[in-house]
């Protein structure tokens, strides 16, 4: 903090302790913001009740009188991309003044999620980079230097408004330490591309299931969970727990939209079509609180691990993970939404929080820049299943993400498929890409019925689309293609 800030703080400390000073803003709006461009923008905080409070920023200037209990909000007209820093005044009619420095105009989004999102970048400049990897950005702390790169890291314990009016930070030194790697490294690429300011707020905790990270009524507004009676639908894992301090207080902050990386609890629940619904639920609910029933909601794949070697109450086999992955799959029904593959970001199957952290904040730029930023020549994800068609004994697949084309990275046969014929019985089988599509059969089966791509947790598939992104893995008998609405 530079020492006018601190003189600044000072006087409005020493201010309030004289006067009972109550001008105050809500704790995301502060100091070196990034503020979302073309579109309304708002500012809002408390004040005595009944004064005219008066907003200045970017030639505008517009004013609000707040209510009996101190409330108040203005909306700032939508503005373009700039990167040269400006103040934002706000004062009360009794006096009161908060200044506000190093403000920029850009991109904002919301990355939320469990340990894996959470995953900060000082862990990350501790890995081993490995023997003949020229790529592994573990230095990117001794690196990150760009101004135009802000982050806010959400403590939950930490929310209420401050003299110093303090929370952002520019992506760098120990602020950068502590704040998500997937986060930074999306907003890394997206300012790449975009060349405009870039704001990321973290708002992760480890180990949290999805449930708290929304109120109990997002749940019952769906008929899915609306009969309590139904165990299986039953909502526990205190729902709203981290919604109310860490997700609620920064609506309506303006945002382009959500990142989303958390499922490893829920999966260890065995959870399948409830998962489905819950992020449903979610995705509702925050486009609710920020009114927006269109705004962007990316999320990741969660990442191979062994939890059929876990022990507990749940009985898992080595196809629980395929199956909590087409839960996830299932969520692309919702409008606007995009989802990370990662079943080939982890070396170490024993390892729930695995590297390649850098990977995946990249992926989900390419998920913003193709859908939300329509980026013509950017493919916002890997080959996902589209339909199968039985001709003989072939079963043929097709894809949608297939970019420049389907491919074997390695050059080398297909690997991950299997094939069933009205038994269920599935073995492995010969795969092949013809004419953009993928044949599959086995010389046994003469009759195919269903086919499965990638169906175990310890799969290292192959097919590819040329942009470099892997295929999702399917089965086309899936039950939840109907379940799910």
């Amino acid at each position: 903090m530079s020492i006018v800030r601190l003189i600044l703080s000072f006087l409005f400390l020493l201010a309030g302790s004289g006067s009972k000073a109550q001008l105050s803003l809500t704790k995301i709006i502060g100091n070196d913001m990034v503020l979302q461009r073309d579109g309304p923008v708002p500012v809002w905080g408390n004040a005595k009740a009944g004064a005219t409070v008066t907003v200045r920023f970017h030639q505008q200037v517009k004013k609000a009188v707040a209510d009996k209990d101190g409330g108040w909000k203005i909306i700032l007209d939508k503005m373009p991309a700039s990167a040269v820093p400006e103040t934002m005044h706000i004062e009360s009619s009794n006096g009161e003044m908060i200044t506000l420095q190093n403000i920029l105009v850009g991109e904002v989004w919301l990355c939320s999620g469990q340990s894996n999102m959470e995953y900060s970048m000082r862990k990350n400049s501790k890995l081993k980079m490995p023997a003949g990897v020229n790529d592994w950005p573990v230095n990117e702390l001794e690196i990150a230097h760009n101004k135009n790169i802000r982050i806010f890291l959400v403590d939950r314990k930490k929310m209420k408004p401050d003299a110093a009016h303090a929370g952002w930070s520019i992506a760098e030194d120990s602020a950068l330490r502590s704040f998500s790697v997937v986060g930074y490294f999306f907003a890394k690429k997206l300012y790449q591309e975009l060349q405009v300011p870039i704001g990321v707020i973290s708002s992760s905790v480890p180990g949290s299931r999805i449930e708290p990270w929304m109120p109990e009524d997002a749940f019952t507004a769906l008929p899915f969970f609306r009969d309590q009676t139904d165990s299986t639908h039953k909502i526990d894992g205190e729902p709203g727990k981290f919604y109310q301090t860490m997700i609620a207080p920064l609506a309506p902050f303006a945002i382009k939209g959500f990142l989303w990386y958390q499922g490893e609890s829920n999966c260890f629940l065995n959870e399948r079509i409830q998962y489905s619904y819950k992020m449903k639920a979610l995705v509702n609910q925050w486009r609710k609180i920020w009114n927006n029933n269109t705004m962007p909601f990316y999320y990741v794949q969660i990442a191979p691990f062994a939890y059929s070697k876990t022990s507990g109450n749940m009985h898992y086999t080595e196809e629980s993970l395929p199956e909590f992955w087409e839960a996830q799959a299932a969520a692309l029904k919702i409008p606007h939404t995009a989802m990370v593959a990662t079943t080939d970001l982890n070396n170490d199957l024993d390892n729930l929080h695995p590297h390649f952290k850098w990977e995946i904040g990249r992926r989900l730029a390419l998920c913003a820049l193709g859908e939300t930023y329509n980026r013509k020549d950017i493919l916002p994800m890997g080959p996902l299943y589209k339909h199968v068609k039985i001709n003989g004994d072939i079963a043929v697949i097709d894809f949608t993400y297939k970019g420049g084309g389907l491919v074997s990275k390695d050059g080398q046969p297909l690997k991950g498929f299997m094939i069933a014929d009205a038994d269920g019985k599935f073995v492995p089988a010969t795969a092949t890409i013809k004419n953009n599509e993928v044949e599959v059969m086995v010389s046994s089966i003469q009759h195919p019925v269903a086919v499965r791509f990638n169906w175990n947790e310890a799969e290292h598939p192959n097919l590819y689309n040329r942009e470099g992104l892997p295929a999702f893995p399917f089965r086309t008998d899936n039950p939840l293609e109907k379940e799910f609405k």
